[in-house]
């Protein structure tokens, strides 16, 4: 049986991308799992002892010098960027897979990329919606809103977005092998809005978005207190959660996940993953980061 072929883009040359990507490739259940090939800025991946026996290298170089403490960068954003553009376009001309390492959302704005990060230029490549998931075990979790301010998500918050991530949430869990999927949708405000004392967003906009799957034959139950749904969630009453906005998953999941979080983009033309952690300017270079994630994320895209 031939192995799945997987674009690995190294991240920000900067960060921590490089290094777990090499500890990655070293790892011997991901040479197992796959056929790797990694885009990334040639340096620093070098530096990280990176080798042409662990994998194919498609090599971007800098046009200028980075700098050599790790920090935001206008020219490391660049590289990183055209990385990620490089690999999905391969990706789907190949049908293979995408993981990618952190890149820095900051360097893209130096950078000037009109993008707040990977999940909104893969949109953008790929022509399709995508939704922003996480997975650890028996544990998942997908977002409606994700990089807005707190204060933002309510405007922002529709019944078409909820309907819409609540299908590709769906989809992705079917994909995994649940046949009816049981997924819990957390309520915006405490409580659920306590009958509208808290907040009117769950009558008006939750509720009826719920109505309208439950019509599609898709089982939902909600609008949840969030700290119940994610109770129940996690002794296995849902097989996944639809959470309005982001540290409402991120934070319980953090919390209650036991094995490596992967970020998975949900609905694309392509299998997309990534490690949930960032960059980590602050060890970048020191050869103490953790691979677990960036492992995790290349052996659930291989199994896709």
């Amino acid at each position: 049986m031939t192995k799945p072929l997987i674009f690995i883009t190294a991240g920000d040359p900067l960060g921590i991308g490089p290094e777990i990507t090499v500890k990655a490739l070293r790892s011997a259940q991901v040479r197992r799992a796959c056929r790797p090939v990694v885009l990334g800025e040639l340096d620093s991946l070098f530096r990280a002892g990176f080798s042409e026996k662990l994998a194919p290298l498609l090599a971007l170089d800098a046009c200028e010098p980075l700098p050599t403490e790790a920090r935001p960068c206008a020219e490391a954003g660049r590289v990183s960027f055209q990385a990620v553009k490089l690999g999905v376009k391969l990706a789907l001309q190949c049908k293979g897979r995408l993981v990618t390492a952190p890149i820095s959302k900051q360097s893209w704005t130096l950078a000037g990329v009109p993008f707040t990060g990977h999940t909104e230029l893969l949109r953008s490549l790929c022509k399709s919606e995508g939704l922003m998931a996480f997975t650890s075990g028996l544990l998942c979790c997908g977002l409606v809103t994700e990089h807005f301010a707190l204060k933002d998500v309510s405007s922002v918050l529709t019944k078409k977005r909820i309907t819409t991530a609540a299908r590709l949430l769906y989809r992705m869990l079917r994909e995994k092998g649940i046949r009816q999927p049981r997924i819990g949708v957390c309520a915006l405000n405490p409580h659920a809005g306590d009958n509208g004392k808290f907040g009117t967003e769950e009558k008006r906009v939750i509720a009826p978005a719920i109505q309208e799957l439950k019509q599609e034959k898709i089982v939902l139950e909600g609008p949840l207190p969030s700290d119940s749904a994610w109770q129940a969630h996690v002794h296995g009453k849902y097989d996944g959660l639809l959470c309005m906005y982001h540290d409402q998953a991120l934070s319980p999941l953090k919390m209650a996940a036991r094995e490596p979080i992967i970020h998975v983009t949900a609905g694309l033309p392509l299998v997309r993953t990534s490690p949930t952690h960032g960059t980590a300017f602050d060890i970048a270079g020191r050869g103490q980061a953790d691979p677990s994630g960036m492992i995790a994320a290349i052996l659930w895209a291989a199994k896709q």
